[in-house]
């Protein structure tokens, strides 16, 4: 019989925001949000301060502003969120092996085989979270279960600076009484639909067939099936690929001119092949990001038959792709370009680079 798993979901507190207040202490206990200007651009992160103004990621800087008049916009510092990224990594290593970054903030730990003499989970769980605060001087939020849905739900519970544990015997129950919108995996389409059902709390949830859930919502159904159940098998992977590569601008004022829409294009396709080329990545799907001045936002992909070869193809193709009658109406606000698909180092095998005709 396999023994039960021990998994810790670690999600740093505010990251991007929590960075820039440590490097500046003029910026502690102050609004702070990262990315975007007061007249332009999308929240990327929020301190705990703006967000008891009800400033969130993903909010445009405008509504932010309004909500919190005295919010400090900051200009976002990948390369050094990245090298924090590094270091707390690194600390995770320490512990186990099996260790699946979501993002530069948040990762699953499996620890029911690990490199220290911690008898428990927890303990493994708050030894972490303090050499966090000590060695990087940033805090952590941690969740402690037998699987991955449960870990991650459980981080949520005590933010900031907490932790929460799901003991298997208790996970049935729990998931019960959670919120169909608070499903890890359930995202607010999904949860709409739901709630359409009737289907409000995890006990809604359980009382319908695998074979309902399918036809209702295709593969997704049965993984909703058991995680009604509190069941969720998934391992840790330690090499979760990277779907895609990508890059994207807010521009300050809105584009309409076809020729600064291709100039911009020509700066992000740069940017993009060069952190393809780090990436010793090849990639066959290549996505044009387009958000209006409106805020309605649209992609076109185009997929080839084989690896996309250089940075001038890129670009091309998103010319191509580019609408360039609904960009001169509306304004483009922002553009970004992707490629996915992606083939990594070591995987699959040598493919022969082919043109398109």
């Amino acid at each position: 019989m396999e023994p039960v798993r021990k998994i810790i979901h670690i999600d740093m507190d505010a990251f991007y925001a929590s960075v820039e207040q440590r490097d500046n202490p003029e910026l502690r206990g102050k609004p702070v949000a990262v990315g975007g200007s007061r007249q332009r651009g999308v929240v990327a992160a929020a301190s705990y301060e703006a967000r008891k103004f009800g400033v969130r990621s993903a909010m445009p800087s405008v509504t932010a502003s309004r909500k919190c008049p005295g919010l400090i916009f900051i200009k976002p510092r990948f390369d050094a969120y990245r090298q924090v990224s590094e270091q707390i990594q690194s600390i995770f290593h320490e512990y186990t092996d099996l260790v699946e970054p979501l993002s530069l903030d948040e990762a699953f730990l499996d620890v029911t085989f690990h490199k220290k003499g911690k008898p428990s989970a927890t303990l493994i769980a708050r030894e972490i979270k303090q050499r966090i605060k000590d060695e990087v001087n940033l805090t952590a939020s941690a969740g402690v279960s037998c699987n991955k849905f449960l870990a991650k739900i459980a981080s949520d519970y005590r933010k900031p600076d907490g932790i929460f544990v799901i003991p298997p015997e208790e996970a049935e129950a729990f998931v019960e009484k959670l919120e169909i919108d608070k499903f890890f995996g359930v995202g607010k389409v999904t949860a709409s639909r739901f709630h359409e059902m009737g289907i409000h709390f995890g006990r809604d949830l359980k009382k319908l067939e695998r074979t309902e859930l399918i036809r209702s919502f295709g593969k997704a159904g049965s993984y909703y099936y058991d995680i009604a159940r509190g069941i969720d098998n998934r391992p840790v992977n330690p090499n979760r690929e990277r779907k895609s590569i990508g890059g994207e601008r807010t521009f300050s004022q809105d584009l309409y001119d076809a020729q600064e829409l291709k100039h911009e294009l020509e700066i992000i396709a740069e940017i993009v092949w060069n952190r393809v080329k780090k990436k010793q990545a090849m990639g066959k799907t290549i996505t044009l990001k387009v958000k209006y001045a409106d805020f309605e936002q649209i992609t076109r992909s185009h997929t080839f038959s084989g690896n996309v070869i250089g940075m001038e193809q890129l670009y091309r193709t998103g010319v191509d792709l580019l609408p360039y009658y609904e960009a001169a109406q509306k304004g483009v606000r922002l553009l970004g370009l992707t490629l996915s698909n992606l083939t990594l180092p070591g995987e699959g095998t040598p493919v022969q680079l082919t043109l398109e005709f």
